[in-house]
């Protein structure tokens, strides 16, 4: 498997980004692991093999894009390396959408970005796999 975050791998689609965080939906599965909220769904009829994944990052916790970008930065890269856990799983059992919302106050290493992303993956495989 490439280690690689493409295209089509990004989630750019607004009908499904607005699907992802309109509240009160019964489909969308939600938790948080420190310093990521994770939203995600399982579509039936999936567009793609590759779960698509989107970053967000507050502006109002994090003023300067600058520091928005490098954190962003790292959370991709994070992913990027470690997305094998979620390929492993079967597709129709995989998420098909996910949404990453960092929420913690101050710009994390990436060592700490990348164990918490390891561990919400984790998450994610098992709580599909239990599904």
């Amino acid at each position: 498997m490439k280690q690689t975050f493409g295209k089509d791998e990004r989630l750019s689609n607004h009908r499904v980004i607005g699907r992802l965080f309109q509240r009160g939906s019964t489909e969308i599965q939600t938790f948080y692991l420190f310093p990521f909220r994770v939203l995600y769904f399982v579509d039936p009829a999936p567009p793609s093999e590759l779960p698509q994944v989107l970053f967000s990052i507050s502006r109002r916790t994090f003023k300067r894009a600058v520091d928005r970008n490098l954190v962003r930065r790292r959370c991709r890269e994070a992913y990027r390396l470690n997305k094998h856990i979620l390929h492993e799983l079967p597709a129709a059992s995989r998420p098909t959408y996910l949404a990453f919302l960092y929420l913690a106050k101050e710009k994390a290493t990436y060592d700490v970005i990348e164990k918490s992303m390891k561990k919400v993956l984790a998450r994610l495989a098992s709580t599909s796999s239990a599904s």
